[in-house]
């Protein structure tokens, strides 16, 4: 085939894409993330009992800000990343100040109590499984993620694929907070961070693996 006869081939279909297209992968995956996370959560642990009075409660609305704050944090990150030659830019600070407000709670309130009552407010009654649990529900997202991805052109595979796995893990966090008992700003700290860092990590690990063009 002449290369004439190959450009005229290649253009025949060719189709204006949408501005807002990566925009709208994204919106996707994050709608099956939560719906999904939001089934598992309800066939694995149940919403927790007196749902209704802990809502009254400031520190469970402090649960769902934080996650909401780091999955906003991650769709910016994944906006830039899922272009090629984009570089994290802003979205590292969107990322950065979540967690660090959080921290500054957590050493403020281990301040305010004895030594002998702070590792109970970091352990809670829930730490052996907590991470784990918003692990699992993460999973949902996590391949939602990475299917909007697949969509895209990153190039900065691993920073990619830790975008998608920090939307996943705060999205599962986000509807584990519906179960989860703890509400002290230590344990959040410690164990809520520790949650999302395992998709975190593992999305930066297979980054360069499932998303290499």
């Amino acid at each position: 085939m002449k290369t004439d006869e190959l450009i005229h081939l290649l253009a025949v279909d060719d189709l204006p894409v949408q501005r807002t297209a990566i925009e709208q992968r994204f919106a996707i995956a994050t709608a099956a993330g939560i719906a999904g996370a939001g089934l598992l959560m309800l066939a694995l642990f149940g919403l927790r009992p007196g749902l209704l009075a802990t809502m009254a409660l400031p520190m469970f609305w402090g649960k769902l800000v934080f996650a909401a704050a780091l999955a906003a944090g991650g769709l910016a990150l994944l906006r830039r990343m899922a272009r090629p030659g984009m570089r994290a830019g802003g979205a590292v600070w969107l990322l950065a100040v979540p967690p660090l407000v959080l921290w500054a709670m957590a050493l403020t309130a281990l301040a305010q109590v004895p030594a002998v009552e702070r590792m109970p407010l970091i352990l809670g009654s829930t730490w052996r499984s907590c991470p784990f649990n918003i692990a699992a529900l993460s999973v949902p997202a996590f391949v939602a993620g990475f299917w909007a991805l697949k969509g895209a052109a990153p190039t900065r595979l691993a920073w990619a694929g830790a975008g998608a796995g920090l939307l996943a893990g705060a999205l599962g966090a986000l509807v584990y907070a519906l179960h989860c008992p703890e509400m002290a700003s230590p344990f959040l700290a410690v164990w809520y961070v520790a949650g999302m860092a395992i998709p975190t990590a593992l999305g930066a690990a297979l980054g360069p693996r499932l998303l290499r063009w």
